[in-house]
């Protein structure tokens, strides 16, 4: 299946790099038209339509007050039957483009709740907190807006830091705690040696300007597959101008605000059962952060760790990460 899933998605982006081609080609004596984004757009269109119609969600807003909104898909019928997990993106975009490679599949056993962080997607604030905590307020927030009691929380990369804080806050809430390839509870020692080891200032890394800087965060976030291998630069260029442009002083401050955060002396231990899921070739959080992590959480806290797989779990090895996932959460 996965061997399958890696061919059709390789067949998906020559498809889209040559028609990206034609059509770049066919308008290139219109240069003005080549400014506005047209195919990262159609593509993110593409994606509504399948978290729809394949995966039964729907979009919904929800106002948390004057100041802030959050985006959600969300069940389009709850069933009761099945236990609710939400789904919590990194940073290297929207919910739609993390996930879409794993929802159809959550979606039969789980009731899908799956946010737009703060300044990703639709969710955006004017109030000035850029930490996690306040991250993870505003998702329980939406969440008990929507009806949510309980839930388990599956949380990537940055998403990894806003599930934990969920898991420590709100653990009436948070019946279990999955953390995928994340940076939560590591040390200043290994903060700024990972952040030398990495040859590229992390802002430029996280926030690319250019196709060749997000060519650079994808080749250090997968090992096994890339999705943007046939895409060419005006393509690329979209994506910058669509998911790093817009809202990039509020993603600049969420980064800045992790960097300047110091390390606390051992994070708090949960009271949840924690599944930490590693790829023993992710070279932005090293495996070391697992072991780690999984000290600092104690006996409650597995590891499970896939060979072969990079930082992005999402896309390197969907049916494995949800087969971990729904083989933690589901009862036998």
């Amino acid at each position: 299946m996965e061997t399958l899933r890696r061919y059709l998605r390789h067949l998906l982006s020559f498809y889209l790099s040559l028609t990206a081609t034609l059509s770049q080609y066919l308008f290139s004596p219109f240069p003005k038209i080549r400014r506005f984004p047209v195919f990262v757009p159609m593509i993110e269109a593409l994606l509504s339509f399948y978290f729809s119609f394949s995966c039964n969600l729907v979009q919904c807003s929800v106002d948390l007050d004057d100041q802030t909104t959050m985006h959600f898909w969300a069940p389009a019928h709850r069933k009761f039957s099945k236990p609710n997990l939400v789904m919590i993106h990194g940073y290297g975009g929207n919910s739609r483009w993390q996930f879409v490679y794993q929802v159809a599949q959550l979606a039969e056993s789980f009731n899908l709740y799956i946010p737009d962080l703060l300044f990703f997607g639709k969710s955006h604030t004017n109030r000035t907190n850029r930490s996690e905590t306040f991250q993870a307020e505003c998702v329980v927030a939406g969440l008990k807006r929507l009806g949510v009691e309980r839930c388990s929380v599956y949380g990537i990369s940055y998403g990894g830091y806003v599930g934990y804080r969920m898991a420590e806050i709100y653990s009436e809430m948070v019946e279990k705690l999955v953390i995928v390839s994340s940076g939560v509870g590591c040390t200043e020692d290994q903060k700024g040696k990972h952040l030398k080891s990495l040859g590229v200032d992390i802002l430029d890394l996280l926030l690319p300007e250019k196709p060749e800087g997000v060519r650079l965060l994808v080749e250090k976030s997968v090992y096994r597959s890339n999705p943007f291998k046939w895409a060419p630069d005006f393509i690329l260029q979209e994506f910058v101008d669509v998911m790093y442009n817009a809202n990039r002083k509020g993603k600049q401050e969420l980064v800045e605000y992790l960097l300047a955060k110091k390390a606390e002396g051992g994070i708090q231990t949960l009271c949840q059962e924690t599944l930490l899921i590693w790829g023993d070739k992710d070279k932005i959080f090293p495996l070391s952060y697992a072991y780690h992590l999984q000290s600092n959480l104690g006996p409650k806290c597995k590891l499970e760790v896939i060979q072969d797989m990079g930082h992005a779990a999402n896309i390197d090895s969907p049916d494995s990460l949800n087969a971990l996932i729904k083989g933690f959460i589901l009862p036998y």
